[in-house]
């Protein structure tokens, strides 16, 4: 089935993700309903129509079953049981079942070595007297990884010996985690990939990754590495999404070690942090992509057009909520702006990002970096002299 512009697409989630997907959409002629909790969701002020209630209210997901041509999602962690009810209504992508496979750490990691995928060595941990044995089987240090609901550097630590472990175990409410060894890197390079309902797919280029604090800082494109580590990581994607039987848009990022061995470390289904660079430097961006695999349309071109880098903006830049001045930014022709219509800045929330284009990723990275620092320092200038004057 074919959905042309004119029809109505659904939207589970309204953070950032689901307000590029909304942008997208909406600029290609679609109406969007948007599903969250928040009444304050950054999609749901874009969208055709916001429904402000629970992932598992029941009329909520009726009123959008009856009203939507096809629903997706903006993020892992919306209850598989609401994308299986959907299903059985009307056209979801992606399907439940990838999700409940990628949204659990532990049904990803058994998924990824049942299927002959490479990982980092690790332990499933149901309860503290299983952290010694594990512990005993890797090298220290190890990073423990909470099953559900960790992300941007949440719910995980890194341990050093058993009794951090089990300090770690108790901090995460002994639920359910990974323990997994930690690795020498290279680097880190992700790949998103789009694989429409015929079969038929497409990556980007791959993306290499700079985190601070847990949380993506740059990506750069194309990646500084192998072609061959870059093959690989493609066809590493493809087949992923094939054994997933996944319809849609994800993300699959890895770690390349010392050695330039590629292991897989998380799967996202949905458009991703690192794939933003797509929305100005590819003929088709990837929440375009994903409204296209969403309406059974073909897939777009994912060209790169130029080198580029991406840089994420976290709330510490913004001062009692105050933004940074901007005007630091702005005045360089290359860089693309996006904030995401957040209403409260905190430390460590993305509120948007930037793109740097240039003849070359180092050109692209050094504006990038200069950028950011003008940002800090121009936002110490500004604590500055508020507080200056407070006193």
């Amino acid at each position: 089935m074919t959905i042309l512009p004119g029809g109505t697409l659904g939207m589970l989630g309204g953070g950032q993700l689901g307000r590029m997907f909304t942008v997208a959409a909406r600029t290609m002629g679609y109406n969007v309903i948007v599903l969250d909790p928040d009444p304050d969701s950054p999609a749901g002020k874009l969208a055709t129509d916001h429904i402000c209630a629970d992932y598992t209210d029941t009329s909520a997901l009726e009123y959008l079953a009856n009203t939507c041509q096809a629903i997706s999602t903006e993020f892992e962690n919306v209850p598989a049981s609401s994308l299986e009810w959907l299903t059985r209504r009307c056209i979801v992508r992606p399907g439940a079942r990838a999700v409940a496979i990628t949204q659990d750490r532990i049904h990803e990691k058994t998924f990824l070595r049942e299927h002959g995928f490479s990982t980092a060595p690790f332990y499933i941990i149901y309860k503290q007297s299983e952290l010694a044995a594990a512990l005993a089987q890797l090298n220290m240090p190890a990073i423990l990884k909470v099953s559900r609901f960790g992300y941007d550097g949440k719910g995980q630590v890194v341990v050093r010996d058993t009794a951090q472990a089990d300090n770690a175990f108790a901090s995460l409410k002994n639920e359910a985690c990974v323990l997994e060894a930690f690795l020498p890197l290279q680097t880190e390079v992700s790949v998103v990939v789009a694989r429409g309902e015929d079969g038929q797919m497409s990556t980007y280029p791959v993306a290499e990754n700079i985190h601070k604090n847990g949380i993506l800082d740059f990506s750069i494109i194309p990646a500084r590495i192998h072609p061959d580590i870059e093959q690989q990581a493609r066809a590493i994607a493809c087949s992923l999404a094939q054994k997933l039987e996944y319809i849609g848009v994800m993300a699959v990022e890895f770690f390349v070690l010392k050695d330039n061995q590629l292991l897989v470390n998380e799967i996202a289904p949905r458009p991703h942090n690192s794939g933003h660079y797509s929305l100005d430097a590819c003929v088709t961006h990837q929440f375009e992509q994903q409204v296209r695999v969403l309406c059974g349309l073909p897939l777009g071109d994912t060209r790169l057009l130029s080198p580029v880098v991406m840089a994420n903006l976290l709330g510490d830049l913004w001062h009692n909520n105050h933004p940074p001045a901007w005007e630091n930014l702005l005045k360089y022709p290359n860089v693309k702006l996006h904030l995401y219509g957040k209403v409260v800045a905190r430390p460590g929330r993305k509120m948007g990002h930037f793109n740097v284009l240039a003849e070359d990723t180092t050109a692209a990275y050094t504006v990038a970096q200069c950028i950011k620092q003008e940002l800090v320092i121009s936002q110490l200038d500004s604590t500055a002299a508020i507080t200056s004057a407070q006193s």
